[in-house]
């Protein structure tokens, strides 16, 4: 039995059943039945607990004990306790759980995941069409081409490694991952516009097969980014196939989020309903202002499957500009191959002249981000590789393209192949009341969609969006505390209860006794986001204390340097039959 196993048991039998011999009428009864049956670590005193199911807060104390929560006391319970934390006036709610995070190079980099840990976030989930494994050599070593700021050698093969890896070199958050079905493709057929024969779709199936016993919780599919661009839905719906064998889900940045958005959600309740396990939409957004209008109809669409019992669902960031690559002003075509075949390309003169066209045009056919921001003054660069392209970070290529005296197209192709990368851009899309609409929707949860940085170091080489530094406290901040789109209970549930539900993290998510203890103490008055378009690297305020796996984090809003994240596994994992519980 588990050391931490023993000890809660022992103490439940004390708790439960008084010591031999005593009984009301002996004094000495009374003392020995009062005394502390156990000593916990930590007990939080004084605070407002949420217990991340969404019913109403209620005054407890919280107390834990080898990194679980070992009971939730009256007020002033009078225990044995190696420390105590007031938490008067605050909410005492589970870590938040990021749903979407690209911290995946962010945390080698930085164990700390300060942006997300200043926010109260304990858990991140990878895995957005890409995941860090199952890697072949070939695509380990086009990974180190294309590292930008970030450098290191990649130690592993598979998803599961990769995990273990970040765990044994020392996080704060707790971690976890989707496999990528991006990621499967390139493995087994390349990047190029191919389609699998029966034996390489099952070599991509016994991929994920694979990742979901190392403890995937699911796969993870990114499909307006070639190569998965030319992935067809039965190759989805495989691969989504051998995921739910073991239990694991599906989610998607659907085929379109634009001018064919209701097309993209049909794909995507087709996958839910062929494989019957959960499936969620990533970032539900309307992009572009004439596409704004089929929000409310997409939420009508997810609503009436939901009612026909189909388990769907979305997440979003607290944003109107997404960010991606400025490759997503490029047609998919030129991108088949991957990067190195893409430059080639940009690089012959035909072929230029074909792309200047198609990136103008607008398109059914592929999501042009560029053409959809509206204005070119709505396309900023966030990031380059080169540091003789750096400067170039803040602009617009409405600035840049008057700068350099040439077309929007030829900076778009110009600036891709100065920089060899996709360049980093932030597109400003959606509007501000359906970003409200989405996240009103009772079944909507918070991915950033961003890594997880500080403001020093490496990372200043580069700028990010805002989401990285605000996400989470710009939602219970700006949207449910002064915009009051839903009650406290339910914004905290949002961001743990249901995605610990939705993806199946066993005792994640949840303050209760045998929860692991990944807890934020934070103030609801005062919680916000100071991150900007601008300045987004400005850390967020309001959250005092943060604890992960029962070691505390953040302390008064200082990271404490601890590092306690553990793997976070899936249902498909093998090792849940011999792990000690």
């Amino acid at each position: 039995m588990h050391n931490s196993t023993a000890r809660l048991l022992l103490a439940a039998i004390l708790l439960a059943f008084p010591l031999a011999g005593c009984n009301k009428s002996d004094p000495a009864a009374e003392t020995a039945t009062s005394s502390p049956a156990v000593r916990y670590d930590i007990v939080i005193r004084n605070g407002r607990v949420f217990d991340g199911s969404g019913a109403p807060a209620q005054d407890l104390d919280v107390a834990i004990l080898d990194g679980r929560i070992a009971a939730l006391l009256p007020r002033a319970s009078k225990v044995e306790t190696y420390r105590e934390i007031d938490a008067q006036g605050q909410a005492v709610a589970p870590g938040f759980i990021n749903v979407l995070s690209w911290a995946v190079d962010s945390l080698i980099a930085d164990g700390r995941g300060l942006s997300d840990t200043r926010q109260g976030v304990t858990t991140e989930i990878f895995g957005e069409g890409w995941s860090m494994g199952p890697l072949s050599e070939a695509m380990k070593v086009d990974a180190v081409k294309q590292q930008g700021d970030i450098k290191y050698e990649i130690e592993w093969t598979t998803l599961g490694e990769y995990l273990d890896y970040l765990q044994a070199r020392g996080v704060t958050p707790n971690v976890a991952s989707f496999v990528g079905a991006t990621t499967v493709r390139i493995n087994v057929l390349g990047e190029d516009n191919v389609d699998p024969d029966d034996a390489q779709l099952h070599q991509m199936q016994d991929l994920v097969r694979a990742a979901m016993a190392e403890g995937a919780l699911g796969v993870g599919a990114s499909l307006i980014y070639p190569p998965a661009f030319f992935a067809e839905t039965p190759e989805l719906i495989a691969l989504a196939s051998a995921a739910a064998e073991t239990g694991g889900g599906y989610v998607a940045h659907m085929r379109s989020e634009a001018n064919q958005l209701a097309q993209a959600l049909d794909e995507t309740i087709a996958i839910a309903t062929a494989t019957g396990k959960h499936t969620e939409a990533y970032h539900l957004k309307a992009a572009g202002e004439g596409n704004w209008p089929k929000m409310a109809e997409a939420i009508d669409k997810i609503n009436s499957a939901r009612a026909d019992g189909v388990d769907i669902a979305a997440n979003m960031y607290a944003y109107t500009a997404g960010a991606t690559g400025l490759t997503a002003a490029l047609p998919p075509w030129v991108q088949a191959g991957g990067h190195e075949a893409m430059i080639a390309r940009l690089k012959d003169p035909a072929v230029r002249e074909k792309v200047i066209k198609e990136i103008g045009q607008p398109s059914d056919e592929w999501e042009n981000l560029r053409l959809l921001a509206g204005d070119d003054s709505r396309v900023l660069f966030i990031g380059f590789r080169s540091e003789a392209m750096k400067p170039l970070i803040g602009k617009t290529l409405a600035e840049v393209s008057s700068e350099r005296g040439s077309s929007a197209e030829d900076t778009i192709i110009d600036l891709i192949i100065e920089d060899d990368s996709h360049v980093d851009t932030a597109y400003f899309l959606m509007s501000e009341d359906n970003v409200e609409l989405g996240l009103s929707q009772p079944w909507t949860t918070l991915g950033s969609d961003a890594e997880s940085s500080a403001p020093e170091g490496i990372f200043l080489k580069s700028s990010t969006h805002p989401r990285a530094y605000g996400n989470f406290a710009r939602f219970l901040g700006h949207y449910v505390r002064d915009r009051k789109l839903m009650s406290l209970e339910q914004g905290i549930h949002r961001l743990t209860g249901m995605p610990a539900a939705n993806w199946k993290l066993r005792d994640r998510g949840c303050l209760a006794e045998g929860c692991y203890a990944d807890i934020v103490i934070f103030d609801p008055d005062t919680i916000m986001d100071h991150s900007t378009y601008e300045k987004p690297m400005q850390l967020a305020t309001g959250v005092s204390d943060v604890f992960v796996n029962g070691v505390q984090v953040l302390e008064n809003g200082k990271h404490t340097g601890a590092k306690p994240g553990q793997v976070i596994r899936g249902p498909g994992w093998t090792g849940w039959n011999t792990a000690s519980e």
